[in-house]
């Protein structure tokens, strides 16, 4: 009975919650030592190659993306603020939760999109999942630890574990909005012109759901970047796992150096991935100025016959496809 109130009978929820990952642990150790051996070999190997490269080539190269992408002050600002990482020799740290950031968010964009793509064309699934989104993104994320350790055990593998499930909503829920948001016209022209349902998802809504895709992308970069120091709790080295060092050892310089870098690389990972959501927002950055002098050296008349040219393919394209259509009913 509950203690508070007799009326009330107590629920065991925590138990069977307990009882279900112990089932899951004893019928499903096969398929969690693979995933262990996987993520950690990948964290290891990202990490080791990032580390092996000097730290002054890496910054420039890290700057050179951000010339590339977005803009000259971008990658400025990455030059001095990385080489501020360097100084406060948190570099290998700095590494360290790039390389976990990274495998994290690739492996939360895998599952994130074609969920998101599944959730966009069918209102059902879109029902079942948003529940669930709702309860992932309500969950304290020191919550997510339980299950990671139970298990992965301690080390780097749960910290990714548990940066996945608290980053994987927003790139769910963008890439659903992404294509839903796609003008219903041009879905109907791809269907007229006889495209299947894979055409019109790899030839139009993907490409013109891109930025919001992006957003979400960006999104998830961003949370996997604040499970850095919860991660560090789980063991996964990296500035999470100073952060921890400095609260318990009351080290107040090497909690803020810590800190200080996660902000230098949220802040670079987010200007790099925003820029290439919407190139068309930067014209001074490097792809803006090819693209300008790949423009100029086509010319107009080679822009109008390209575009005239696709038209006709498009319009041939459909006529086969028609044709096609109408020997099989016949």
């Amino acid at each position: 009975m509950n203690g508070n109130d007799s009326i009330i009978p107590r629920i065991p929820i925590g138990e069977w919650g307990d009882t279900a990952l112990d089932w899951i642990d004893d019928n499903f150790r096969w398929l969690l030592d693979f995933l262990s051996t996987v993520l950690d070999w990948l964290v290891t190997t990202v990490t080791d190659a990032l580390i092996l490269v000097p730290a002054l080539v890496l910054v420039v190269v890290f700057a050179l993306i951000g010339l590339l992408v977005r803009s000259w002050a971008l990658a400025v600002g990455t030059v001095v603020t990385f080489l501020l990482i360097v100084a406060m020799d948190q570099w290998v740290t700095a590494m360290q939760t790039l390389a976990l950031v990274l495998i994290a968010t690739l492996v939360a964009i895998l599952i994130a999109v074609p969920i998101g793509i599944l959730a966009a064309s069918s209102d059902r699934v879109s029902a079942v999942v948003r529940p669930v989104l709702d309860f992932m993104q309500t969950m304290p994320a020191f919550v997510y630890l339980i299950p990671a350790v139970v298990f992965f055990g301690i080390g780097v593998v749960p910290g990714i574990f548990a940066t996945v499930i608290f980053a994987l909503p927003p790139g769910v829920r963008l890439t659903e909005l992404g294509i839903r948001g796609v003008d219903s016209e041009t879905v109907e022209a791809g269907h007229a012109f006889g495209a299947t349902p894979g055409q019109i998802l790899r030839g139009i809504q993907l490409p013109l759901a891109t930025p919001t895709i992006m957003a979400g992308v960006n999104q998830v970069i961003m949370l996997s970047l604040s499970m850095a120091v919860i991660a560090g709790i789980a063991g996964a080295d990296g500035l999470g796992k100073e952060v921890v060092a400095s609260i318990s050892t009351l080290d107040g310089p090497q909690g803020i150096e810590a800190g200080l870098s996660v902000v230098i690389i949220a802040i670079y990972l987010d200007r790099v991935t925003a820029a290439l959501g919407r190139p068309g927002d930067h014209p001074h950055s490097g792809l803006g100025l090819l693209r300008r002098r790949s423009s100029r050296d086509r010319g107009p008349d080679d822009d109008a016959g390209a575009s005239q040219q696709e038209a006709r393919d498009r319009i041939k394209g459909g006529a086969d496809k028609g044709r096609g259509l109408a020997q099989v009913g016949s």
